[in-house]
């Protein structure tokens, strides 16, 4: 008897950015065995332009498990390729990263997909508020840094955020997938198109 494949769900989408002038293609693809994210931004600063491809892949879990990131702002290029076991024991090329010890999720400043890790990942936990510990991807200011951040969920589809080393908040309106739609004054969703196959 043949036995039925996995289903795989496929999300291509698009966001705004308006902090700073950019627009992001994102492709999200989910299987049984996790998910893997892959996407382009381009934009503008103000003053230069700037270009950032990544990729992400996460277990079953929506915990992060690598990620690689290729990042071009003026003329300084930077790439950057860890990988984890889901537990926040982060390495580059085998060399054990200490100081990002207990981040399970990354944050990247251009994109809005991140905020979807920790909120996949805690699910139901996120009816009381969650302090979670990040790798924080300041792309235009070339840092990359541990960082603090909370999370609660306000209703099904909203989302408080919260920096905790700033106090930094934001309402983040999102889908049922998770995927924001809108994050006001940084980016709003455009046309995503979503297949099973």
């Amino acid at each position: 008897m043949e036995q039925l494949q996995p289903e795989t769900k496929q999300i291509n989408l698009l966001w705004e950015g308006h902090h700073y002038k950019s627009v992001e293609n994102c492709v999200v693809t989910i299987q049984e065995k996790g998910t893997e994210i892959t996407a382009v931004v381009i934009g503008d600063s103000g003053e230069k332009p700037f270009r950032l491809d990544y990729t992400i892949r996460t277990n079953q879990k929506w915990e992060t498990v690598f990620f690689d990131i290729k990042s071009q702002f003026d003329d300084q290029r930077v790439e950057l390729s860890f990988e984890s076991d889901g537990k926040g024991n982060w390495t580059d090329h085998g060399k054990p990263l200490e100081e990002f010890k207990g981040c399970i999720d990354i944050d990247i400043s251009l994109t809005p997909f991140t905020n979807t890790l920790p909120i996949r990942r805690l699910g139901s936990k996120l009816k009381t508020e969650q302090e979670i510990k990040v790798i924080y991807f300041d792309i235009l200011k070339q840092r990359v840094r541990p960082n603090l951040q909370a999370y609660i969920a306000l209703t099904d589809f909203c989302y408080q955020y919260r920096n905790i080393n700033n106090g930094y908040e934001a309402l983040l309106t999102v889908d049922e997938q998770g995927l924001v739609v809108v994050y006001p004054s940084r980016f709003i969703r455009g046309t995503h198109v979503e297949s099973n196959y």
